[in-house]
């Protein structure tokens, strides 16, 4: 069954490109050109992934972003024609799941999407697994319906939030560079960077701890990385 993907850009001509780009690894892809079609479309639609532009006419994406994480989890990869670091990491704050800088190039475009299809994909249990189910004192993951409950309440993650979860608490005690985490959890082919993990980790912990400033399950190793306790 083919991906299907939303791009929003006002510019007519880059959505017309990158269109034609995913349609030729045959993904679906539906065109928007400003935030509020976008927002709309995205409530009335089913999406894989959402490739979405920050500078937007009548809502801009980081508004976009932050209304859809009200109500869907659906990976999204934020574009910005800014190159200030502070930028790319407000777009993750607002939830999303990763980011690219204007101008790129489309292949890096496409590699970042399917590194996120590919991790998105709903699993089963791990093999040789006996339960469908992670559990750690008041903290409980599903394999089978990707949900995180805290002291049985569900807490909304995102894509990328919940593939780092589970791997840190697959392998409890086990340190975690930043550089592994990326590789591991974004993909070996991903080209970001690694400030793109501390910024999953801290709004990881903002979802799931008491206190993020004094955790109980995602603890930092200085100078290392991070580990599941």
């Amino acid at each position: 069954m083919a991906y299907h993907v939303l791009v929003v850009d006002d510019e007519k001509l880059i959505v017309k490109g990158i269109k034609f780009s995913l349609e030729q690894d045959g993904m679906e892809v539906t065109p928007a050109y400003d935030g509020e079609e976008a927002l709309q479309l995205i409530k009335d639609s089913n999406f894989d992934l959402i490739v979405l532009d920050v500078m937007l006419p009548k809502m801009d994406g980081l508004q976009v972003c932050q209304q859809v994480r009200e109500f869907s989890q659906v990976p999204i990869i934020m574009v910005t024609a800014k190159g200030e670091d502070m930028d790319k990491i407000m777009g993750l704050e607002y939830g999303a799941d990763d980011y690219i800088t204007k101008p790129f190039n489309i292949l890096e475009l496409k590699a970042r999407i399917k590194a996120i299809l590919r991790r998105s994909v709903k699993k089963g249990p791990v093999e040789g697994a006996s339960k469908n189910v992670l559990k750690a004192r008041d903290l409980e993951l599903s394999y089978d319906s990707r949900r995180v409950f805290i002291q049985e309440k569900e807490v909304n993650l995102t894509a990328k939030e919940f593939d780092l979860l589970e791997l840190l608490m697959e392998n409890p005690g086990k340190v975690y560079s930043r550089e592994k985490l990326l590789d591991t959890v974004w993909g070996y082919d991903y080209p970001g960077d690694v400030r793109t993990v501390d910024v999953h980790v801290r709004r990881l912990r903002e979802k799931i701890e008491a206190n993020p400033s004094e955790p109980k399950y995602i603890f930092t190793k200085w100078g290392v990385g991070y580990y599941f306790n």
